[in-house]
């Protein structure tokens, strides 16, 4: 099946090239950016301003093929693509919460991001954990049990353009 997604807007950063880019959100703290919805869009923005944070699905327009199984910037083991939020995947799907600061319009302005400069994005939600809180229980996270806390410093490098 192919399904057709359409941007809504697009994401502007501090990041003009990959490298030397944060690999997660954590090594981004307090980077500022802006998301330009679409004026077409724009009704769709009523009341977000009510959120501290968001929930951004974006398309990982310099990213080229995938691979199935990746050695992640985090580990130097290769795990299955779907095991990492390596960027190399089926889809070119990426995924960040942020921290909103202030709508003006259309515009977005951000906190905590840790995408590329110009990246397209295709929806915004907003960040409720309260909605999560009951269901994850048991939580185990894998390879990343004791890798995470390394990605406050880590830096995208040439691996995955």
């Amino acid at each position: 099946m192919i399904i057709n997604l359409s941007e809504i807007g697009r994401i502007y950063s501090p990041f003009k090239k990959i490298e030397g880019m944060p690999v997660q959100p954590i090594g981004a703290e307090e980077v500022k950016g802006e998301i330009h919805v679409s004026k077409e869009y724009e009704k769709g923005l009523k009341d977000i301003d009510g959120f501290s944070h968001l929930t951004l699905i974006y398309y990982l327009h310099k990213c080229e093929g995938h691979n199935l199984e990746v050695t992640p910037f985090l580990d130097n083991s290769a795990h299955g693509v779907f095991a990492t939020r390596s960027p190399k995947r089926p889809n070119n799907l990426g995924i960040s919460v942020v921290q909103l600061d202030k709508v003006e319009g259309n515009i977005l302005h951000i906190s905590n991001v840790d995408v590329l400069d110009g990246t397209p994005v295709i929806d915004i939600k907003p960040y409720v954990p309260q909605l999560y809180e009951k269901t994850v229980k048991n939580l185990k996270v894998g390879w990343f049990e004791n890798k995470h806390g390394d990605a406050v410093n880590k830096k995208a490098d040439k691996r995955f353009l």
